[in-house]
């Protein structure tokens, strides 16, 4: 059976990585990026109704884990018109939907352990 986390370490836009877990936790980590992508999973949204749904996060945050996702090619930004104001909608990118399955597991795996701690 093979390890899966060896020593050698993988290299991605001049980052150097021990595993593809490290990778992974690079790109989706943080602490509010899963977050963000579990609103997107069920529809595309424009900056103010994940503002509203996620109001526990500054503007100044969410704007910056946005623009860290759409680098990341995890979700697409698309703006329709060209004087403001301008309509900017969100959305899951192929990327960011291969990713809900594993996000779905990890929220099951969560409301397992709040449950077992008799918080849920």
């Amino acid at each position: 059976m093979e390890k899966e986390c060896k020593t050698l370490y993988i290299n991605v836009d001049q980052k150097s990585y021990p595993c593809a877990v490290s990778f992974v936790m690079d790109f989706i980590g943080g602490r509010w990026k899963a977050v963000i992508l579990c609103h997107l999973k069920n529809g595309d949204k424009r900056f103010g109704e994940l503002k509203k749904e996620l109001s526990f996060i500054t503007e100044t945050t969410l704007s910056i884990q946005l623009r860290q996702l759409e680098r990341d090619q995890l979700i697409t930004r698309t703006v329709f018109g060209t004087k403001p104001p301008v309509k900017v909608v969100y959305s899951l990118s192929d990327l960011g939907l291969s990713f809900i399955p594993l996000l779905n597991h990890i929220n099951d795996w969560g409301k397992t352990i709040l449950e077992s701690k008799k918080i849920l």
